[in-house]
């Protein structure tokens, strides 16, 4: 895996207009300066903007046939229903890791082929070899390894998009950015999720095999998917460019020197802080495990003990760099970026919470409560059962198809209201969508909450990101990003091994229960986002 990195390279120094326009230089750009000798980020073209965001439908394909046959191959290797769920903690778990990782060392970079454009060639790579074996695993140890590589290099891959979207638009070109992300999100998605069922009913691929066997149609999506993926990828690599962190840090400047508020940041954290955070987490880690321990919980909830216990050795590490004065290396940078998140970023942390609760509420338990509130069946066997669960398998369908044409509806509702307003209505019609499926007994009539889900999670894909990239330091782009990725992952966590509990205490284990939690939570995340403080780029927050 050979390309350079080069940190404020001499290249990047020379002048804008006499830099070879292959190195960086974002597509119909003057190097980064506007009329009357601003210092500014070009606005780009709808075609420019396309191009930016194209690799993310490749992403997209990657995730959905992760998330819609992994089960499938795991049950084919022999594994146990019940056993599922702690395989799955993989794909989160790896997220939290890498994601950070990734974001702080793409900040770092610098070369011939951009800052964060290395990061999506190689992570596409790795994503397809993944997409090629995982299909073809002869043992459920070679299928949970290829998992995990697949999460870790599709995650290598799509957290510098996030970050990129940030470092090349204008302020008031960033809704239209991550909300042309979500569209072909949905579009992947969608593509992804029927994929099998065309190759099997357009193509006769066959779509049972002998025990202890993928079928066809599994096999040749995964292959399908991969080619797709890398095409997609491979797009945005050679058809964008980027600016370089010296024009990019200009930006930063002039853009807050316009809106009066400077280049502040958060200061250091202190010894006292790291060893609180050290002491903190391994209580609670330690407190959690002896708790499902004692009281017998779900055995998921020992990663979540295992992740606070794992924040507190961090913490306890931390404070003997900080101790000794070794805080130049990556792991107190980004423990200590962790310290510093910007007052925007911790805001939309209960936003970003509470929106990811209830979609794993949904994700979770929309098939269960489907099948026995809508088609009346009780037993998993049953063809009753099984027609509600394909049933659904449409419904998502529906959501992720509004999700794509959502994405183009959103950018308009900020121009007309803001961005906080616009993704509080979202928010409100996905909590009315779920709602819905207590209220409504047809399952005929479900996709009407569906659209309410849709643009609800259209805008979760967007609009935080186009709030947040603008309470951003440039130079620090890409690691809080990642940072931000762990107020997805901790929710994924507490829904995974939390609604079970809550269902059986509380609500008599009925299903349908955890999508009225999912619409509380909806809720909630509407309301916390108008104490967002959102920098609109030329005034003051």
């Amino acid at each position: 895996m050979h390309f350079t990195l080069r940190v404020a390279s001499a290249r990047a120094q020379m002048p804008p207009a006499k830099r070879d326009e292959k190195f960086c230089e974002p597509a119909g750009s003057t190097g980064g300066r506007s009329g009357g000798g601003s210092m500014a980020r070009q606005r780009l073209s709808f075609l420019q903007i396309w191009n930016m965001c194209f690799g993310f439908f490749g992403i997209q394909i990657g995730f959905g046939l992760q998330n819609a046959n992994t089960s499938r191959i795991f049950q084919s290797l022999g594994v146990d229903v019940n056993h599922l769920a702690i395989l799955w903690i993989a794909a989160p778990a790896t997220g939290l890791l890498v994601q950070p990782i990734i974001g702080h060392f793409s900040d770092k970079t610098w070369g011939r082929f951009g800052r964060r454009r290395p990061y999506f060639f190689w992570g596409a790579i790795l994503t397809t070899l993944a997409l090629l074996v995982m299909p073809n695993s002869p043992t459920l140890w070679v299928a949970a390894a290829a998992l995990w590589i697949m999460d870790a290099s599709i995650n290598i891959t799509m957290e510098p998009f996030r970050a990129f979207v940030g470092d090349n638009l204008p302020d008031e070109q960033r809704a239209t950015g991550y909300a042309m992300q979500s569209f072909f999100i949905g579009l992947g998605a969608v593509f992804a999720s029927a994929l099998p069922w065309m190759l099997t009913n357009w193509f006769d691929v066959a779509n049972t095999a002998p025990a202890g066997q993928v079928p066809d149609s599994v096999r040749i999506a995964f292959y399908t998917g991969g080619a797709g993926l890398l095409l997609a990828v491979l797009w945005t690599v050679f058809t964008t460019r980027e600016y370089s962190p010296e024009q990019l840090t200009a930006f930063e400047k002039a853009e807050r020197e316009i809106a009066g508020l400077g280049l502040h940041e958060e200061p250091e954290p202190s010894v006292n802080a790291y060893i609180a955070l050290g002491v903190g987490g391994v209580l609670l880690g330690a407190a959690l495990a002896l708790i499902v321990w004692g009281a017998g919980l779900e055995k998921e909830l020992y990663v979540l003990a295992g992740l606070l216990f794992a924040f507190g050795l961090a913490g306890v590490a931390g404070a003997r760099f900080k101790r000794i004065g070794r805080t130049d290396n990556g792991f107190s940078e980004v423990l200590a970026d962790v310290f510093r998140m910007p007052k925007t970023m911790r805001q939309l942390a209960v936003v970003q919470f509470f929106s990811w609760f209830g979609l794993f509420a949904m994700w979770i338990y929309t098939t269960p409560a489907v099948a026995t509130v809508h088609f009346g069946a009780v037993d998993a066997s049953s063809k009753a059962y099984n027609e509600g669960a394909d049933w659904v398998g449409v419904l998502f369908a529906v959501y992720n198809g509004v999700a794509a044409l959502a994405a183009l509806v959103i950018p308009l509702m900020v121009k007309v209201t803001s961005r906080r307003v616009s993704h509080a209505v979202c928010l409100g019609l996905g909590a009315l969508g779920l709602l819905s499926f207590l209220v409504i007994r047809d399952p005929g009539l479900l996709w009407i909450g569906m659209v309410g889900v849709g643009f609800a999670w259209s805008s979760i894909l967007s609009t935080p990101y186009s709030i947040l990239a603008g309470a951003l330091p440039a130079r620090k782009m890409g690691v809080y990003m990642g940072i931000f990725n762990v107020f997805i992952v901790v929710p994924q966590l507490l829904a995974a091994t939390l609604l079970g509990l809550m269902l059986k205490t509380f609500f008599g284990n009925q299903s349908i229960f955890a999508l009225v939690l999912g619409a509380l939570s909806f809720a909630l995340a509407a309301a916390a986002t108008f104490l967002v403080r959102d920098r609109v780029a030329g005034a003051p927050a």
